[in-house]
């Protein structure tokens, strides 16, 4: 009988589920270093929260452990490579706390807006200040909010609930899903800071989100509006905050996150029109119950029948699937990428069909590895598992097809990425079942390894324009190492794909795609095999 160790404190719902299951429980939150150390090696299952950092020593001890499970989101306190080393699945909680996170934002907006934490502290100090806690009404104003996913499309329903305008910033939705909402998609977070009476932020913490917020746009932003974070610190830059807030251009803003966590000592504390919460998001009865349960059932499940749901390191596959779909994934995975890098986000539609051989196999990973990676270039939480629900919950159309045949080839899988910008399409093959290949590329024929630094250009079918990119490239030192081409006859135009030994950077593309003929530039970093 599978045995688990719930290692931090969490709801006695855990404890009733692992027991319905038959699974032996032990709940032995708090325990020292050298206790974890000394049990960590009896258990087939570890639940955690936040407080048990499963890396190093204490994961080494785990010797029997076959699942991790996190009551939340963050993995942060597990060692996923790991993990992923040792064949130990990691799970997680991803949609177990999005109401509470949400509704914790929608209470900084009306709380900043009437100042009422510090109309508690006043009349608490014996004051009757009627006059000096004049407050914003939120009906009629416009609303921004960064980021539509999970927790980001909640609260912009709240908003609308509360008669407020919302604008949304997500470059991952496309015109259709953000008028199924009932919002209006902007370009440039430039933008919706200077058209919102509020911004409120629901994106991850990535490198192109960090200090998202900075002097800029705050600058932009409407002078009496109020600007708040409930996702991650370091999104907004505190020094910039600090002062478009003591400068009165903010009416006011609210903090639920911080650059440095726990945040006992912080500039924004001197201000008076900045309130704070210590990183409670997630922190409500339902919340703690609801992932409490999910990861005692996802557990056991894996525990009892090998089932792997909200897996952050693994897809779900045998062991003879696995070396199977080994190079299919790979490159669905690349296929994806490709489109990802080369097409600007906004996706509402995607179509993948499997043809001759590719028909016959275990599809979902596939697609999931595909859909992994269009979606990985600006979403942290996307994996192979995850992928296709993300979509799903950006409004993302999947379709999927198969055939028994193939016009050219014995295997070929085909993805077509409808958005904002059109309709984009790449085809993939196996070569002797082992080696990937792109073979069509926005309907013409271009086959190439999906491997390294890859130049995508579509130009008019005119003389001189390899030569001109050549040249450029060669200007800038930069080595060819494949240029394959495509014509299509009927239109007279013609694309090539150019595999290059370095990266060519920014002004590179910049100054091929300003070339006589050439009508769109674009690259991709695809890795390795």
């Amino acid at each position: 009988m599978p045995k688990v160790w719930i290692a931090d404190k969490m709801s006695q719902r855990a404890i009733e589920v692992f027991k319905a299951r038959g699974i032996l429980v032990d709940y032995k939150p708090g325990l020292s270093d050298e206790e974890k150390l000394a049990i960590a090696g009896d258990y087939d299952g570890i639940a955690v929260r936040s407080s048990t950092t499963l890396k190093g020593d204490l994961l080494d001890a785990a010797k029997r452990v076959k699942v991790i499970g996190r009551a939340g989101i963050g993995v942060d306190n597990v060692d996923v490579p790991g993990c992923s080393r040792r064949g130990v699945v990691v799970m997680n909680t991803p949609f177990g706390n999005t109401i509470t996170t949400a509704e914790l934002a929608v209470a900084h907006i009306v709380a900043a807006a009437r100042q009422i934490p510090q109309a508690t502290a006043s009349t608490r100090a014996g004051k009757w200040e009627k006059s000096s806690f004049m407050g914003m009404e939120l009906t009629g104003k416009k609303a921004g909010v960064i980021g539509a996913g999970n927790i980001g499309a909640i609260v912009c329903d709240r908003l609308k609930g509360l008669h407020m305008s919302v604008y949304v910033y997500d470059p991952f939705i496309s015109d259709e899903r953000a008028a199924a909402m009932g919002v209006t998609k902007v370009e440039t977070v430039m933008q919706l800071a200077e058209i919102v009476d509020v911004l409120t932020i629901h994106v991850p913490l990535l490198d192109v989100t960090r200090n998202l917020i900075n002097a800029e746009v705050l600058g932009r932003m409407k002078k009496g509006a109020i600007l708040v974070n409930c996702a991650r610190g370091g999104i907004v830059d505190e020094k910039a905050l600090y002062e478009a807030c003591a400068s009165g251009h903010l009416r006011a803003a609210a903090l639920d996150v911080y650059e440095k966590e726990p945040a006992r000592e912080n500039p924004l504390f001197e201000l008076d029109n900045v309130t704070f919460t210590p990183h409670i998001g997630a922190c409500s009865d339902e919340a703690q119950e609801n992932v409490a349960v999910q990861i005692a059932e996802q557990m056991s499940d894996y525990l009892l029948h090998g089932t792997i749901s909200n897996a952050v390191n693994v897809p779900s596959l045998t062991q003879d699937e696995q070396r199977l779909l080994s190079p299919y994934l790979l490159l669905a995975e690349r296929m994806g990428s490709f489109i990802g890098q080369t097409m600007k986000p906004g996706y509402s539609k995607v179509n993948v069909s499997f043809e001759g051989k590719a028909a016959n196999l275990n599809r979902k990973p596939l697609i999931n590895a595909m859909l992994q990676g269009l979606l990985s270039q600006s979403m942290e939480e996307v994996n192979a598992v995850n992928a296709g629900m993300l979509a799903r919950d950006r409004g993302i159309e999947l379709k999927e097809s198969a055939s028994d045949s193939s016009d050219h080839f014995s295997t070929l899988i085909r993805l077509e990425v409808t958005g904002d910008e059109g309709l984009r399409s790449v085809a993939g093959t196996l070569f002797d079942d082992s080696r990937p290949r792109l073979v069509n590329l926005d309907t013409c024929e271009v086959e190439i390894a999906p491997v390294g630094n890859l130049i995508y250009f579509q130009n008019e079918d005119k003389p001189g324009v390899i030569a001109a990119i050549g040249a450029v490239l060669a200007d800038a030192g930069i080595n060819i190492g494949d240029f394959r081409l495509g014509r299509r006859e009927d239109t007279g135009s013609a694309v090539a794909l150019i595999q290059v030994d370095t990266p060519p950077g920014a002004g590179i593309l910049s100054r091929m795609s300003e070339l006589p003929h050439v009508l769109a530039v674009r690259y991709a970093e695809l890795g390795s095999m």
